[in-house]
């Protein structure tokens, strides 16, 4: 019996090809250059959004969470048990550090309101004798000048509250808007507090991907860089200080001018001095409103100084912060210039932290 042949073979399809993959290196470098690009465009959304007080204090709350958790875990160190280990007193610690710093600008405020409840109560009365004390000076202003040049000035205390009525009422939107952003700024600026806190305590991640590597060590060398700005901005606070101090002290009472609640003022400058150029600017301003308490010669000379130290701060903050930080003076104060051109003041302020975070990273990928 004849054999039946056999069916051809049918032919299989061709092999899909494999997929191409990135070489390791290729795919690394895109890596580092999306970590770049989203802190930049993080760093731009800050500036044109208007959080910066919210960023530098994340910031200002992640340092002093750490801070104050290693000084707590220090202490309870020395006093703990045999039975309770260490990680449980590190935790007390963190819980302990995180809850302070949220709490304390809490406190603060409520203090200060405490404290302002008087100030409030006596706000007309003090407000009545202002323009008292303003009638009487054009008065004495209008008995010296030209007849043709005095008739431009108010005649008294109607006319002064007219003027000041009528620029309040022109002024009313631009006034809000101040007061709304003000107050925006302080609200990023404690939820900031609460953020940096948060994270301080925060139990650590073992396990994390390419990315998220490398923007830790963007985050890591931008800490590095607030810190020290910091630490130069203590000794720009304590020279402003002791500057004011030699004004208050030793300037004002060679013209017989002496302001009221001078050491009260002192420790305010030193304080608001801690915050980048706007701290100095407040507390010269809060000065400049004494000053016009005691007369306008105090006034005109508390003034002079403000714009003195202002003038002064760009050589002052370049100098300090370039030493702390190895930049140069001239190419810090010519980044504080374009950033105050571009941004106002708030460039101004974070030009200094931005320009040494990105000398950190040049200096890391050895460009510079």
């Amino acid at each position: 019996m004849a054999q039946r042949p056999s069916p051809a073979p049918i032919p299989s399809a061709p092999p899909e090809p494999a997929p191409a993959t990135l070489p390791p290196r290729v795919l690394s470098q895109g890596i580092v250059a999306a970590s770049y690009l989203l802190v930049a465009a993080v760093l731009m959304l800050v500036m044109w959004r208007g959080l910066l007080p919210g960023l530098l204090c994340v910031c200002l709350g992640f340092l002093l969470t750490r801070a104050l958790t290693g000084w707590f875990a220090q202490g309870l160190g020395r006093i703990r048990s045999q039975s309770a280990p260490y990680d449980t007193h590190l935790r007390v610690a963190q819980v302990t550090a995180a809850g302070l710093v949220m709490l304390l600008p809490l406190v603060l405020l409520a203090t200060g309101l405490t404290h302002s409840r008087g100030y409030l109560v006596n706000a007309p009365q003090q407000y009545q004798e202002l323009l008292t004390y303003m009638a009487r000076t054009v008065l004495e202003l209008r008995l010296k000048l030209p007849a043709d040049v005095a008739a431009h000035l108010p005649e008294g205390v109607a006319d002064i509250q007219r003027i000041i009525a009528n620029y309040l009422g022109a002024k009313a939107g631009a006034l809000a808007m101040a007061g709304r952003a003000w107050l925006a700024g302080v609200l990023f600026a404690y939820v900031g507090l609460l953020i940096g806190a948060l994270a301080a305590v925060r139990p650590p991640v073992l396990a994390r991907g390419p990315l998220a590597q490398q923007l830790k060590l963007r985050i890591t060398l931008f800490g590095e860089a607030f810190r020290q700005i910091v630490a130069a901005q203590f000794w720009i606070a304590a020279f402003n200080t002791l500057l004011t101090a030699l004004f208050l002290l030793f300037v004002l009472p060679l013209w017989d001018l002496r302001l009221p609640y001078t050491p009260v003022l002192i420790t305010f400058t030193f304080v608001a001095g801690l915050v980048p150029i706007v701290g100095n600017l407040v507390c010269n301003v809060v000065i400049t409103i004494v000053g016009l308490s005691v007369s306008p010669l105090a006034a005109s000379a508390c003034l002079g100084f403000l714009i003195l130290i202002h003038k002064a701060e760009y050589v002052i903050n370049a100098k300090v912060v370039g030493r702390r930080t190895q930049m140069g003076v001239w190419e810090l104060l010519s980044v504080m210039f374009v950033a105050e051109a571009v941004f106002g003041p708030a460039g101004l302020v974070a030009a200094p932290l931005f320009y040494a975070y990105l000398k950190k990273e040049l200096v890391a990928a050895r460009l510079v």
